[in-house]
């Protein structure tokens, strides 16, 4: 493993298994190289992302690069590990009901993490406002030639692009087909999600993620499942959106979507 930038901390975090290696106002700019150098599984320290912190105003500045070197917009689970790493830097004790807020500045835009204590050593339950959900990419049209029969789709944009598509058994998807052969048409990739709802206010979801491939999770994907499936008259405003790698809950108001859920905090590493 070779990266730029020697001797940086890096802290590694997860959202529901969804991982990330976190460097905090770091000497150099983390590069794509560095990206796919220490997330690999095998010959690095391995992850989902790498995310770069850099203070800006009041509050820090966001760049992601995904574990294939490419750059993402935004992570919701990414930002729930950001409020995390941020709290353990400024040696904050969260007890009871006191919290924090951070400001990020993401490439998709403003985002407000609001980081809480939780009872479990080494976990914070953390709150991302998600921001509007939007209009997204194109429906896609080839589902027959992968044998699959979805209800119904909707591309969703959370400050990066989501289809979300209903199916009787998410679990049932071959991603490792499935996944490639849909963001194969999509010239700027695609977030890929199969729901399906259990009652109004339990979706179950499946993840192909843009740059990473399947997940064990992913916040902004929760975001626009939550959305779409809403939008459908499927769910409520509230729902439990169940996951590979566990539980969050998106709650959907005029503001937005509001992503909350767990970042644990696994180690730190020198790279």
């Amino acid at each position: 493993m070779h990266l730029s930038l020697a001797k940086t901390p890096l802290s590694k975090h997860h959202g529901l298994g969804n991982d990330f290696l976190i460097g905090i106002d770091p000497p150099k700019p983390f590069t794509p190289d560095d990206a796919r150098s220490v997330c690999d599984r095998r010959e690095g320290v391995g992850a989902d992302g790498l995310i770069q912190l850099s203070p800006i105003g009041l509050g820090w500045q966001m760049i992601l690069h995904n574990s294939d070197g490419s750059r993402a917009e935004v992570s919701g689970n990414g930002l729930r590990c950001v409020g995390q790493a941020l709290a353990m830097a400024e040696g904050l004790s969260l007890v009871g009901d006191e919290s924090h807020t951070f400001a990020i500045m993401t490439e998709a835009g403003p985002r407000g993490v609001t980081v809480y204590g939780d009872s479990e050593p080494g976990t914070a339950q953390v709150q991302v406002a998600m921001g509007k959900p939007q209009p997204g990419p194109e429906v896609w049209g080839g589902w027959a030639d992968l044998g699959i029969e979805p209800t119904r789709q909707l591309g969703v944009d959370m400050g990066n692009p989501h289809l979300v598509v209903e199916v009787a058994n998410p679990r049932s998807v071959d991603l490792s087909v499935v996944g490639p052969a849909v963001e194969a048409d999509y010239p700027d990739g695609l977030n890929l999600h199969f729901v399906t709802a259990h009652s109004r206010d339990v979706l179950e979801l499946q993840v192909w993620e843009r740059g990473a491939g399947i997940t064990q999770a992913c916040g902004s994907g929760a975001s626009a499942a939550a959305y779409a499936a809403n939008q459908w008259d499927l769910v409520d405003e509230r729902v439990e959106v169940r996951q590979p790698g566990g539980v969050a809950i998106v709650t959907l108001d005029e503001t937005g979507a509001a992503l909350k859920g767990p970042a644990t905090y696994i180690c730190t590493v020198i790279a």
